[in-house]
């Protein structure tokens, strides 16, 4: 096996040529119409299926009556845009699946667990002799698709990416109906999944003679000092036509600045109809300019078809040199140097749009993960969507990409299939994870044996990446992996484990965060959707700074490749330890808004080189009076000192990896923290009491965001004093409009037991209300087609309004 894959590939279309030779990849995400369904009835489900010859029965039946039909009449549908999620939109209940956050979806709830949506697009007769395909990235789940009526298939999960050829089924110069059934009755994890088509629709054109989908494969070797590469492309071509071709194959290499760096011999393929070729080719790169976490350097590769005198295809990839190696004495390496993963674990979802993110609020999220020094990221517990791996390489975020279900026949090894030939081209992806904590056989011999099959079976798909399982404590699954990935420290006896196995390649794939309810310092039974952190409440763990112990463990210890957090972002479903009103997991050192709890500044002190001191709690503590408080500095100064009130309690050395803490009776006033390097103060935070909440600030991530449709623009929502201090306990309803070619796509507040609406009913809102959650909002901002000024406005009842402007264009 090769030590490490050293450069990627990611497949992308090229939009260089004219007429029939351009690959064209058309976003699909407006102009569709959604309704429900209905799970148990077919009478309520449009007849779905029911016809004397059905869908399956024949290929496009006469007697088809349902929403597959052309003639179908959709008029009293609703019009959405996609990526869609209607589970957003659905209220909460106590009885509905503690998993999924509450919300009525499953099958407790057929009326609301199928949902159809309908699209009609022109294609012109220009097309005819094009090949004409469907990509969808991801439907969740159980998705039937249709086209002119014609059923295309189905795929059971909600997490592979489908293409399906309609070619022959189009109309040309006409219109043509793509039809969606999706049926989330079933859950397929155990977190929320929302339901619908949560992510990207695609309309592909190509010329009948072109590489097929996802059919390149693109790697190189390179040794230290990485002076030269070599680098292979093995690329498949599909001839979709009726008649044997021949077609000659190019590989060139670009740089970031779009010069020519090397370039392949050309490589001639004969094919029969309908035949798709396989063929391998090598170019030979000097001085390659690394792909890195810091410098996430990125090349193209544009593999050129022609057949004949003509190109039939242009095919373009992002490409990123780089070497990867797990160790079982030095850890984890990136291009020949240790480097220690710094990871949080992430499920697809966030306040106000659920599972359906659209690709800015994506890139958003990773970047506020960066800025407490995240290096990693581990898409679990699925195949992340394409889009969320393109932002990763181009912000050097290091990945370990998912599988959802281990198992070892055709329903299990098409779906490792699906998203290995989709993503082995990502430079960031350093690592393929099997699957998650399969307690059923982590104890069992038939465990290992399906663990040491699908790490076969993902070599013979991707022989330059290791694999891994992430382990809960079983003893026998572990050893049949590449890299064993340890579930919790606390229940894997890792230290015992290494030491009876030292040649194991060992990645902390989850470790506990601790983390509680943002702002949240005293449980009580008013509030029982919101806890104490686990990190100063040690009645679980029995550990003060939880997460100062996983971090101190992965850090200290140079044959482990470093640790991904449980869970980076809030996310809906799974409370745990909590339940209803609780719906959120609070385990996320951000929330499920992004919003930083205390648990973001440890890891920010100890994972990035910026000056950092934070105090906490906050000093609005009203009703504990004359109580005693622990107070808590995280900060990388070398001390910190603590003055409550203007009396000094002391100057104490900050440990490596840790925390402060002293005590201090509650009064109103201020405290101020003091941190030092080489006993010089280079830093100062101030925590007061403060005055009543007088006004509403609005603060945008960007003044600029493109008008094409789907750019966001992230909107925090301040309760502020008079002073400009946010009132970390303030808690009120704010009414949110916006003027301009825009609309509000969504809202949040953090606040893990909100059980209010989140999401607009209105695809094209302008006003919406959320209430603050100790002190901060949050919305999101969508663009519109036309270019125009945005101003968005806010209002509380006895408070000073706000108002934030940007521009589309």
């Amino acid at each position: 096996m090769k030590r490490g894959i050293t450069i990627f590939a990611v497949c992308m279309s090229m939009l260089t040529l004219s007429a029939q030779d351009v690959r064209e990849s058309i976003r699909l995400d407006e102009g569709w119409t959604f309704a429900f369904g209905n799970a148990s009835d077919p009478a309520r489900d449009f007849g779905c299926g029911t016809e004397y010859f059905n869908y399956l029965t024949k290929a496009n039946s006469i007697h088809n009556e349902g929403p597959y039909a052309v003639k179908f009449d959709d008029k009293g549908w609703q019009e959405v845009r996609v990526p869609h999620d209607w589970v957003t939109t659905l209220p909460y209940a106590r009885e509905a699946s503690h998993s999924h956050g509450y919300k009525t979806v499953g099958y407790k709830y057929p009326e609301t667990s199928v949902g159809w949506y309908r699209k009609v697009v022109a294609i012109p007769e220009s097309d005819l002799g094009r090949h004409i395909s469907l990509r969808f990235d991801g439907i969740f789940r159980n998705a039937r698709v249709w086209f002119n009526g014609f059923y295309m298939g189905a795929e059971p999960s909600g997490y592979a990416t489908q293409v399906y050829d309609v070619t022959e089924y189009v109309n040309y110069g006409g219109d043509n109906l793509i039809c969606v059934r999706a049926d989330a009755t079933l859950e397929e994890g155990w977190f929320y999944e929302g339901g619908g088509i949560y992510r990207d629709v695609w309309l592909e054109k190509t010329g009948a003679v072109s590489v097929a989908p996802f059919g390149t494969f693109v790697y190189a070797d390179m040794q230290q000092p990485y002076s030269q590469a070599t680098l292979f492309v093995e690329t498949e071509v599909s001839n979709s036509s009726l008649q044997p071709q021949d077609c000659v194959l190019t590989q060139r290499l670009l740089d970031a600045d779009g010069r020519e760096v090397a370039t392949s011999p050309s490589v001639t393929i004969r094919m029969k109809a309908k035949e798709t070729v396989g063929c391998k080719q090598q170019l030979h790169v000097d001085h390659p300019h690394l792909w890195s976490h810091a410098d996430p350097y990125l090349y193209r590769v544009v593999t050129t078809v022609k057949a004949g005198s003509t190109v039939t295809d242009v095919y373009e990839t992002t490409t990123g040199f780089r070497d990867v190696e797990f160790d079982a004495d030095r850890g984890f390496l990136l291009n020949g140097q240790p480097l220690k993963l710094k990871g949080v674990n992430m499920h697809q979802d966030h306040a106000g749009v659920g599972a359906a993110m659209p690709e800015a609020l994506m890139a958003w999220r990773i970047r506020r993960l960066k800025e407490i020094g995240v290096n990693a990221y581990r898409s679990s517990h699925n195949p992340m969507t394409p889009a969320l791996l393109d932002i990763c390489d181009r912000e050097g975020i290091l990945v370990i990409d998912e599988n959802r279900l281990s198992g070892i026949n055709s329903e299990h090894l098409r779906l490792l299939d699906n998203m290995i030939r989709r993503d082995r081209n990502h430079p960031s992806v350093i690592l393929w994870s099997d699957g998650n904590e399969e307690w059923g056989m982590e104890n069992s011999i038939q465990g290992r044996r399906v663990a040491e099959a699908m790490r076969e079976y993902t070599r013979l798909l991707d022989p330059t990446r290791h694999s891994t399982i992430a382990n809960a404590g079983g003893g026998e699954m572990i050893k049949g992996l590449d890299v064993v990935g340890f579930n919790y420290i606390m229940q894997n006896s890792v230290d015992e484990r290494k030491a009876k196995n030292p040649t194991w390649k060992i990645v902390g794939t989850e470790e506990t965060t601790g983390c509680g309810t943002r702002g949240v310092y005293f449980n009580s039974p008013d509030q029982p959707g919101h806890m104490v952190s686990m990190n100063r409440d040690t009645t679980h763990h029995h550990v003060e700074n939880v997460i100062e112990r996983g971090w101190k463990f992965y850090a200290e210890r140079p044959w482990a490749a470093g640790i991904f957090y449980w869970t980076g972002f809030d996310y809906r479903g799974e409370p745990n330890p909590l339940s209803f009103p609780a719906t959120d997991s609070e385990f996320g050192i951000l929330d499920y808004c992004g919003f930083w709890k205390d648990e973001a500044w440890y890891l920010k002190a100890w994972w990035t080189d910026e000056p950092t001191l934070h105090i906490f709690p906050h000093w609005n503590l009203q009703g504990h009076e004359g109580e005693e408080i622990e107070l808590w500095a995280y900060s990388n100064c070398d001390e910190v000192e603590l003055i409550v009130n203007g009396k000094k309690l002391g100057r104490q050395r900050m440990p490596v990896n840790g925390h402060l803490t002293w005590k201090a009776t509650y009064q109103p006033g201020k405290v101020v923290a003091k941190g030092y390097k080489n006993n010089k103060c280079i830093l100062t935070e101030t925590i007061a009491t403060t005055k009543p909440a007088y006004k509403v600030v609005l603060k945008t991530d960007r003044t600029t965001i493109k008008a094409d449709g789907r750019d966001v623009a992230v909107v925090t929502v301040e309760i502020q004093d008079k002073n400009g201090k946010v009132v970390p306990d303030a808690c009120q309803m704010v009414d949110v409009s916006l003027d301009g070619h825009a609309r509000i796509l969504g809202a949040g507040n953090g606040d893990p037991s909100y059980l209010g609406a989140d999401h607009p009913s209105d695809k094209d809102c302008k006003t919406f209300h959320i209430p603050a959650f100790n002190g901060l909002a949050q919305v999101l901002i969508q663009s519109d087609h036309a270019p125009s000024a945005i101003a968005v406005s806010a209002q509380s009842s006895g408070l000073v309004a706000g108002s934030v402007t940007m521009a589309s264009e």
